[in-house]
C-alpha cells in the first residue's frame, strides 16, 4: 500500500507543479480566456497548487512533518471540487471527468496518509522492527 500510495503522490505533485506552475507563468489574458475566473484568483489556485503538490512529496521525503501529507492532500480536494464546479459550469459534465479523477485521487492519498499507511507510523514501524532482530 505503501508504495503505491507513493506512486500516486508523485503522480500528483507532478500534476499539479505543472498546473500551478502554468498559472503563475501564462499571461493573464490567456489565463482569464477560458473561464470567468479572474486573473489574481487564478494565480492565487497556482501558487495553492504548487504549495500543495510540495506538501505531497516534500514531507515524506525529508522525513519532516509527514502528517502534512495528508492535509496537502485534503486542501487539493478542495481545489479540485472547484474545479469541477467550474468546469461543469463553463464546459459540461464531459470534460469534468479530469479534475474528478485527480480529486479522487488525492481523497485516496488524504485518507491513506491518515489512516491506511501514514509514512512516519510505517518508518517507526520499520524501526521497531529493526531493534527486535
Amino acid at each position: 500500500m505503501n508504495r503505491l500510495l507513493w506512486v500516486v503522490q508523485v503522480l500528483l505533485a507532478l500534476l499539479f507543479l505543472f498546473a500551478g506552475g502554468t498559472k503563475l507563468v501564462m499571461p493573464a489574458t490567456e489565463l482569464t480566456a477560458n473561464g470567468p475566473l479572474p486573473a489574481p484568483f487564478l494565480r492565487f489556485i497556482g501558487v495553492v497548487e504548487i504549495l500543495g503538490g510540495l506538501g505531497l512529496i516534500l514531507p515524506g521525503i525529508l522525513r519532516v512533518r509527514t502528517e502534512l501529507t495528508p492535509l496537502a492532500a485534503a486542501g487539493l480536494v478542495v481545489i479540485m471540487i472547484g474545479a469541477v464546479v467550474v468546469t461543469i459550469q463553463t464546459m459540461g459534465f464531459a470534460m469534468a471527468i479530469m479534475p474528478f479523477v485527480t480529486g479522487l485521487l488525492a481523497i485516496f492519498v488524504a485518507y491513506g496518509r491518515w489512516r491506511l499507511g501514514p509514512t512516519g507510523v510505517v518508518q517507526a514501524t520499520a524501526r521497531q522492527e529493526g531493534k527486535r532482530s
